[in-house]
């Protein structure tokens, strides 16, 4: 029964739309003579949005016929964070829409489709950057030594709002509209940064004073990327779009910005690069094996690709250029492993079976249960 196989599909599924959509967007941003034809990206772009249709309407049926696990799920604070991701999902599908859907769409369907998906995901994506660390604090006491970098899911959503948002702007009528979109994808944009810069050190911390993450959870460190790379694409889609839109010496502003902001971040985002992959490396030594965190492996990689390409047409610089293709290269790799994970466990039922539980421990030798008598 179909209800019955989705009662262990948590809101983490929305990785895989996320790691889609931006290997379609992804592609289409690269330099023009290294770019990804249109036609694949569009093709892979109407794939992501097939799954999240799907996923949307699995996680209805989940939400109707499985309430106490839907419940569980928001009480478990491994589990709630993940609800940032139904928020990337609708952006990320949102954001292809503009840049390759409209190939397939047409220019006045994706801008629409665009801009419904770009206005459900915000509102998503802001109601999670606040309830979920609401429930975190007020329904568990939580130990500094569980943080991961799954806690910065719902922070994340608001960047890559900002993101997005800057593609709609010329859509608008010119004046107060167009200024208002522009602005309030900046203060998007505030509001994510300083939620990263507050949850980031925590994650670094637990690194550094309880050791490494357990070994299905180490992929999540590559989430770290996310803020970094969406960020420095965000404010280099800020200066796009800015000239004309708010006064001069303001655009004047983000120009600056997209470079003296952009070009920082992505170096701190290379370092985390390094690490998050020796990490993972040493995991896989060690036995990890395939889990949904390995989706972990794709859209953040991919948010840094527009990072970089933005970066390129700012400061002229080929390195970026390159250093683009590098990074779709590994993003579409891991594309391809983290899907084809994702089918065989499909096929074998394992990734939608109940989550093992450990075995319950030994209860210690007594006199009563090492004699059966009472003494």
């Amino acid at each position: 029964m179909i209800s019955a196989a989705v009662r262990h599909l948590g809101p983490n599924w929305y990785a895989s739309v996320m790691g889609t959509a931006i290997v379609a967007s992804t592609g289409a941003a690269l330099p023009p003579a290294d770019g990804v034809p249109r036609t694949a990206c569009a093709a892979v772009w109407a794939l992501s949005c097939a799954l999240l249709v799907t996923l949307l309407a699995a996680r209805a049926l989940h939400w109707t016929h499985h309430r106490d696990q839907a419940r569980a799920h928001l009480r478990d604070p491994a589990m709630v964070p993940f609800y940032g991701c139904l928020a990337m999902a609708l952006l990320a599908v949102g954001g292809g829409t503009m840049t390759v859907g409209r190939d397939w769409t047409g220019s006045g369907a994706a801008v629409v489709l665009g801009g419904v998906l770009f206005a459900a995901g915000t509102a998503v994506g802001l109601a999670a950057a606040v309830a979920v660390p609401y429930l975190m604090a007020v329904r568990r006491r939580l130990d500094p030594a569980q943080a991961t970098p799954v806690w910065l899911l719902p922070l994340v959503a608001p960047m890559v709002s900002a993101a997005v948002g800057p593609a709609l702007v010329p859509q608008l009528p010119a004046g107060q509209p167009r200024a208002t979109l522009l602005y309030a994808c900046f203060a998007l944009f505030g509001l994510s940064l300083l939620g990263t810069a507050l949850m980031l050190p925590l994650v670094f911390a637990r690194l550094l004073f309880h050791g490494p993450l357990p070994l299905a959870l180490t992929p999540t460190l590559f989430l770290v990327l996310g803020p970094l790379g969406q960020s420095t694409t965000a404010v280099g889609r800020f200066a796009d779009v800015a000239s004309g839109v708010v006064p001069a010496s303001y655009a004047r502003g983000f120009d600056t910005l997209a470079v003296l902001y952009g070009v920082p971040a992505m170096g701190f985002a290379l370092l985390w690069l390094a690490l998050a992959t020796a990490h993972t490396v040493r995991a896989r030594r060690r036995g990890m094996g395939f889990t949904m965190t390995w989706w972990a492996f794709t859209f953040p990689v991919g948010t840094c690709v527009t990072g970089c390409a933005a970066l390129a047409r700012r400061t002229g610089l080929a390195a970026y250029d390159w250093l683009a293709v590098a990074l779709y290269g590994v993003l579409v790799l891991a594309w391809a492993a983290a899907a084809t994970g994702t089918v065989r466990g499909l096929i074998s039922g394992e990734l939608l079976a109940a989550p093992r539980t450990a075995p319950a421990a030994p209860r210690p030798a007594t006199v009563r249960t090492r004699s059966g008598a009472v003494h």
